[in-house]
């Protein structure tokens, strides 16, 4: 099968697609056929050497997510058979034509998507909303601050808090970005270049201030973030692309009794992934088949233009999700 493989740390440039031995499944795993894998800037990371795959997973072959069809199963299983439509995340290895996965750890692609927008899905999605609800505890009504609303985990986020009956506060860097978060449902946009993000809360609020905030971007947002919540607000960690360090000051935290939670998806143990797996499809499942929330695609490449695809994600010069095609549906694969 062929797959992106990482060739030396580096830019873009040093990806390739190679042919390697596709993965046979074991005892209660499934093999998929993969037809689109969705990109993240984990991968971007990966490729740079900075965050290594988990041990278990490739550590040369990006990818956290993809969309085909299975087509072998391995001992045990019962939930999947040949033929059925499935997506979800893995640790690593997902920019490949195949996948192995625990037939658990696998989701129903919806009958109303594609492959490619179910490839935009699993990471987005499942992220936001581990974040919104398990975490933050997001209730009907609340206002929430969305950072980064254009991106992939953003505009998923956006669009499950809305669904939920809160009032979504989204910043971006980008105007255009704001603009089309807007056609999605966002309340208010704010320009990060332009305006204080946490006087924009505080002022759509009328001063009493956010009940929570998804931050993806980290760094030096972290003083606004404080200002911006409210008495009892909640404060959860996704990203630091903007970086992992900054100062506290704990009398606002103690004053505001606040609660600062972080969390990722990628190193937790299988059980834990099953779990926010299950939530997710539980809850945003029938959201996709009525046509409440969408995956956001902003474009589908073929794999053999990984090397675009990661520019321009690096580039920011998305909105939304950029999907790697493999195979076109209704196609067989390669």
């Amino acid at each position: 099968m062929r797959a992106v493989v990482i060739t030396a740390p580096g830019g873009p440039e040093v990806l390739e697609l190679r042919d390697v031995p596709a993965p046979e499944p074991g005892t209660g795993q499934i093999r998929v056929r993969v037809y689109a894998s969705g990109l993240n800037r984990a991968d971007l990371l990966q490729r740079r050497g900075r965050y290594p795959a988990p041990p278990g997973w490739p550590q040369d072959i990006p990818g956290l997510e993809y969309a085909g069809i299975v087509d072998a199963v391995g001992p045990s299983v019962q939930r999947w058979k040949p033929g059925d439509r499935v997506m979800g995340l893995v640790g690593g290895g997902g920019c490949a034509e195949a996948v192995v996965v625990h037939e658990r750890e696998a989701i129903a692609v919806p009958a109303a998507l594609s492959l490619d927008e179910a490839a935009a899905i699993p990471e987005a999605f499942i992220t936001a909303h581990d974040a919104l609800f398990t975490r933050l505890g997001l209730g009907l009504g609340e206002a929430v601050l969305v950072h980064a609303v254009g991106s992939g985990v953003g505009t998923a986020a956006l669009q499950l808090a809305k669904a939920a009956g809160a009032r979504v506060v989204g910043t971006s860097r980008f105007a255009w970005k704001l603009e089309k978060a807007t056609a999605l449902g966002l309340d208010l946009g704010v320009d990060a270049t332009r305006e204080d993000f946490a006087d924009a809360a505080l002022a759509f609020t009328g001063e009493v201030g956010v009940d929570a905030v998804l931050d993806l971007v980290g760094g030096a947002y972290l003083a606004g973030n404080l200002r911006a919540l409210a008495t009892g607000g909640r404060l959860v960690f996704v990203g630091t692309v903007a970086g992992s360090r900054a100062e506290l000051d704990l009398r606002i935290v103690m004053t505001k009794r606040l609660r600062i939670v972080g969390t990722t998806l990628r190193a937790r143990p299988l059980e834990e992934k099953i779990q926010a797996t299950l939530a997710f499809a539980h809850h945003a499942l029938p959201l996709f088949e009525q046509r409440r929330i969408r995956p956001v695609v902003d474009r589908v490449l073929p794999a053999d233009d990984v090397r675009e695809a990661h520019r321009l994600l690096e580039e920011n010069a998305v909105f939304g999700k950029v999907v790697l095609r493999w195979a076109e549906e209704g196609r067989e694969a390669p």
